[in-house]
């Protein structure tokens, strides 16, 4: 079977570009990006089809955009990332932490910790 998703149209062999979708409670039709694996209940579209797609009277088409396109990180990730590898190139300082009077001496904020995840107090408390 061929990697890439067809579009679901009859006689339309066109590779798909999006997935649609039915919410019949709501009479909406939605209309975004290609899922990451084929749904039973789902439709995979062509850029043709899914740019020529109508609902029923009555129904609303919602159209998600398309955000999966390469984004650039921002500056939060860039520091989050530099701060994980700063912290984790410091061996020697978590293992005296370990041994001292434990999380509480380094981090006021730091109630517990389970491997790489942190339990804070609350800045009301």
């Amino acid at each position: 079977m061929s990697p890439v998703r067809r579009c679901s149209r009859t006689a339309c062999g066109r590779p798909a570009v999006a997935t649609l979708t039915y919410v019949y409670a709501d009479s909406t039709a939605v209309l975004g990006p290609l899922a990451t694996y084929a749904e039973p209940h789902c439709y995979d579209l062509c850029a043709e089809h899914s740019e020529r797609l109508t609902a029923p009277r009555g129904w609303e088409v919602v159209r998600l955009a398309d955000t999966s396109g390469p984004s650039r990180p921002s500056g939060d990730d860039l520091e989050a990332l530099a701060n994980a590898v700063r912290e984790a190139a410091r061996p020697q300082e978590r293992a005296a932490e370990a041994g001292g009077s434990g999380p509480r001496a380094a981090d006021p904020m730091e109630v517990a910790r389970r491997g790489h995840l942190r339990v804070l107090r609350s800045p009301d408390n």
